[in-house]
């Protein structure tokens, strides 16, 4: 049974959806981000890859993050592998995205301590599954301390935070994509 190649990311849409959703032009994300106009339309054209530096350079232009942005980047194939040794180990704390490309479903593995007075919220459901270490999470007003092995279930809408509180720890988080709409069970007659 052989490996199937893996192919690159087309990133270059996920950067267009995301400028034409914040209503931006190629010369502002130019501006903001300190790269050329023929460059980023490159890009958005799948003619140029940028570097993991200009990436973030982009993303910043546009608000988010080059992980969101290669989370959100169209895989050339249906059949997509991330390994372990595709990140870069120099940071700490870490956030690698698990599933790449456009897809109803987003997966990401932080390790290391986080930004806990950070509070999220999402849209969709997400469950948080604990595979080393420790975590508190404050979700609606409630501390819930998770160890290795356990999961937390939160659905859309839920404020959380967290933090780790064991070093090392590794934090995977699974959660529907923020483009779907989720349905919800119609209350019963």
């Amino acid at each position: 049974m052989g490996d199937h190649k893996e192919q690159p990311l087309r990133v270059g849409a996920a950067v267009r959806r995301r400028r034409r959703a914040l209503d931006l032009t190629l010369a502002v994300v130019a501006e903001r981000s300190g790269l050329s106009v023929p460059f980023l339309s490159q890009i958005e054209n799948e003619r140029a890859r940028p570097s993991q530096s200009s990436l973030e350079k982009v993303a910043d232009a546009l608000r988010t993050t080059a992980v969101e942005l290669l989370a959100a980047a169209d895989p050339a194939c249906s059949v997509d592998v991330v390994r372990a040794e595709d990140t870069e180990p120099w940071a700490e704390p870490r956030v690698r995205s698990l599933v790449r490309g456009h897809h109803q479903m987003h997966a990401s593995e932080y390790t290391g301590d986080h930004d806990a007075g950070r509070e999220l919220q999402f849209r969709n459901d997400q469950l948080m599954y604990v595979s080393d270490g420790a975590v508190e999470i404050e979700a609606e007003g409630r501390a819930y301390r998770l160890g290795r092995g356990d999961t937390l279930y939160l659905t859309g809408g839920v404020r959380h935070r967290w933090r780790a509180t064991v070093p090392d720890t590794r934090l995977l988080v699974v959660a529907v994509a923020e483009d779907i709409e989720a349905l919800r069970d119609k209350p019963r007659r």
